[in-house]
Parts: C-alpha cells; sequence; structure tokens
C-alpha cells in the first residue's frame, strides 16, 4: 500500500499521465464522486443549521453555538476513524459512522432547536463527531487504485480539486433548496446527500477489499509520535488559521465597502485558485525533493496572503484571494503525498486524518482569533491571515532537513525512539 522510496528522492516518471488516464482508471471516478457526495455535508451542515435555528425564531448566538459544535466535533472525530480505518478496514467504519451521522442529521431536521436547545447540541454534536473520514478512506486507496507516482500524483490532486469543488457546490446547493423548500428541506438533503455517497463509496470493489495492514497498538497520538506527520499537521494547522481567518475578513471587507456579496465571492475566489493550482502541480513532476516543494507551496500561500493586508477595493480584494489559493493545493497534495514516506506503517488514515483535523481545527482557531481582531476593521483578521500562513512556513524551514533525511519508520514502538532522539524537529 506504500512507497519505498525516501522523501528526500522522487522516482522519476517514465510517461507523462493526464487527469484523462487517471479518470479512465478503474474505479477512480466512482470513488471521488462518492467522496464528493458523502462530503458535502461538512460545507452544508453549517449554514443549513444556521437556517434551521433562524427559522425556528432562534437567535445568531444559538445558530452560531449548533454550527460551532458540529465543526468542532467533526474536526475532533477525525483521527478516531481514522485508526479505525487501520485496524478494521472501510466497510466497519463507514458503515458505523454514515448510520450514527444520517440518523443524527434526520433527528435534527424533525425537531424544534430552539424548544430543545440542550437536545439540539446533543444531536448536532454528534452528527459531526460521526462525519463518516471518506478523505482518508480515499487517500488509503490511491496507492492501489493508482500506483504509478504520476498516477498517485494527478490522483491527489483531483482529489484536492474535488474537495474544493465541496466547499463551492455546498454552499450554492443550500441557498437553492431553502429558496425551494425552506430549512427542513436543507437538512433533509444533507442527511441524504451524506448517505448516498458514502455508500456509493463504500461498495466499490477497492473499499470493499481493503484489508489493513497489522500494526501494533499505540497510544492516543498514534501516528503524531512521528516526527513527519507530526510537522506536517503542525504547518496545516497555520495553514487553517489562515483559512479561518480569510473568511472572517472577507466578511469585514463586505461592510466596510457595503458589498454583501464579498463574503461568499473571496471564498469563492481563493477556491477557484486552489483548483487551478491543484490542477497545474498535479499535471507534471516538479523538480526539488517533497520538503523543498512543502516549503515553497507554503512560501507562496504566505506571499499570496500579503496583498489582503493593502486591498482597496472589491475588486482587489477578491482578486487577492486568488494567488493564496493558488498554492494552497499543492500545498496539501504534497502534505498528504509524503505521508506514503513518513506515516509509520498501517497508520496511513489515521495519519491523514490528523492532518485534516488539524486543518480544520486551524480554521476554527483561525475564525476565531480574526473574529476577535475584526472590530476595527479588516487589517486585524488579515493580519491573523498572514501570520497563520507564516507559521507554516516557519514549520517547515525549521524541519526542512528532517523531513529531507527522515526514512520510513518501520512500526509505533520505533516511531517512540525516533520520537525521543527528534524531540526537537517540532
Amino acid at each position: 500500500m506504500t512507497t519505498s522510496a525516501a522523501p528526500g528522492t522522487r522516482t522519476p516518471d517514465t510517461r507523462t499521465t493526464t487527469y484523462g488516464d487517471v479518470l479512465r482508471t478503474a474505479y477512480v471516478l466512482r470513488l471521488l464522486t462518492g467522496a464528493v457526495v458523502g462530503h458535502l455535508p461538512v460545507a452544508m451542515a453549517p449554514l443549513a443549521i444556521l437556517l434551521a435555528v433562524r427559522a425556528a425564531g432562534g437567535t445568531m448566538h444559538q445558530a452560531g453555538l449548533l454550527a460551532a459544535a458540529y465543526g468542532l466535533t467533526a474536526a475532533i472525530g477525525q483521527p478516531l476513524w481514522g485508526r479505525m480505518l487501520d485496524r478494521r478496514g472501510h466497510i466497519r467504519t463507514l458503515t458505523l459512522t454514515a448510520t450514527v451521522s444520517t440518523a443524527a442529521f434526520a433527528a435534527l431536521a424533525a425537531m424544534n432547536p430552539v424548544t430543545y436547545p440542550a437536545a439540539a447540541v446533543a444531536i448536532t454534536a454528534l452528527a459531526g463527531l460521526f462525519t463518516p473520514p471518506l478523505e482518508a478512506a480515499l487517500r488509503v486507496l490511491w496507492p492501489a487504485v493508482a500506483p504509478q507516482p504520476g498516477q498517485q500524483r494527478a490522483a491527489l490532486a483531483l482529489d484536492a480539486c474535488a474537495q474544493e469543488l465541496v466547499f463551492i457546490a455546498g454552499p450554492l446547493l443550500v441557498l437553492a433548496l431553502d429558496a425551494t423548500g425552506g430549512s427542513g428541506l436543507v437538512l433533509g438533503a444533507t442527511t441524504l446527500l451524506g448517505l448516498f455517497g458514502t455508500l456509493l463509496f463504500a461498495t466499490t470493489r477497492p473499499s470493499r477489499q481493503y484489508r489493513p495492514a497489522p500494526t501494533k497498538r499505540a497510544d492516543w497520538l498514534g501516528p503524531l509520535r512521528a516526527p513527519g506527520p507530526r510537522i506536517l499537521a503542525a504547518a496545516l494547522l497555520g495553514a487553517g488559521v489562515a483559512l479561518g481567518a480569510l473568511n472572517v475578513t472577507a466578511l469585514t471587507l463586505a461592510e466596510r465597502h457595503h458589498a454583501p456579496e464579498l463574503s461568499t465571492l473571496i471564498p469563492a475566489a481563493l477556491a477557484v485558485g486552489s483548483l487551478t493550482g491543484g490542477l497545474l502541480y498535479g499535471r507534471r513532476a516538479w523538480p526539488g525533493s517533497p520538503a523543498g516543494q512543502l516549503l515553497g507551496a507554503a512560501t507562496g500561500l504566505c506571499i499570496g496572503t500579503l496583498p489582503i493586508l493593502t486591498v482597496s477595493g472589491p475588486i482587489g480584494a477578491v482578486t487577492s484571494a486568488l494567488l493564496p489559493g493558488v498554492f494552497l493545493a499543492p500545498l496539501l497534495v504534497a502534505s498528504f503525498s509524503s505521508l506514503d514516506h513518513l506515516a509509520p506503517r498501517g497508520t496511513l488514515g489515521e495519519a491523514s486524518a490528523w492532518l485534516i483535523a488539524c486543518l480544520g481545527l486551524g480554521q476554527a482557531a483561525g475564525t476565531a482569533l480574526a473574529g476577535a481582531a475584526g472590530d476595527d476593521g479588516p487589517l486585524g483578521p488579515a493580519a491573523v491571515t498572514v501570520t497563520g500562513a507564516a507559521l507554516a512556513v516557519l514549520v517547515f524551514a525549521a524541519t526542512r532537513r528532517r523531513l529531507a533525511e527522515h526514512a520510513r519508520i518501520p512500526d509505533l514502538a520505533t516511531a517512540e525512539d525516533t520520537d525521543r532522539e527528534h524531540v526537537h524537529a517540532c
């Protein structure tokens, strides 16, 4: 399921792999479709919850509390389910999480969240906690479905771009459904889409036939006891802070320029930039080591956020979000690709889930920090955006040699020994 080359070297490609080649590979299109559709609730649920609470006569404070409960528990649950993927396989993990999350969303759609606030918080948290780990599950399957280096690079780029589509299509779908049938229809659609996508993914042959590699039991940190995954997680935490703060920056710019559409156009421009960058990055093999590419992508993301500090008009505000987006998808692709060499054997699913969780936790922290700094205008949130991206650069700059030299860790026991020797690495 993994490659054996060291992260400081790159296996040369003998031919060019196109996105069409990858999409025509058996099961790839179905796996991507299932992952995208099944992941739509992550993008739809926060807005759907806000609409449901407001439609029931609740306050913005109540709505925000429920949306935050969903986002926080969704991030917390991913490493748990990633570990279950590595130990129990796809079918048990995806069946359990899809069943509970579907039931929780259905219960939330059937109740009045304002009349029963405590129950609404508990049910919403349950729906978030049991979010199916489709991103981690797909990441685990790529080495088997697309075994060549060029195929994996293109597949990971398509994967990253597909996730951007989730966060573009999800909110638009919520707005369309709410205009058609109200918040009840939105929550019902969220429930069904999550279940359908997860079933579509789980019933593919690669998902059914996936067998976890034997591994020793580990403590709650799991693969983060190895320096490599821990470094990647710390860097993506910083990148997440930048992304979360950018959403608040968009809102403050919208208020300053009396242009409400900026609150959606700026995140959309970031997503468009990320789609573009991901597709360009995945088309070919780039020079340099993976460690160098990680540092380069993080540096591009950081430099790309600088114009946000000085934007003076709505057009500039939208275009300023394109450049950091161009480097976002390459950063994610390079990070997840590096896990093949850095994660302890038998922990790829959990390691992927930790990266996803740290990115999400960083977004939550960035939103909170930027919100606290946003009372006096967009400069404070923009500064948080740049600071988060700079943190990712500092992490990769300080650990570049460690990432380049680090060989595969054979098991968690060795990872623990390595961690003691190199605790300064992160």
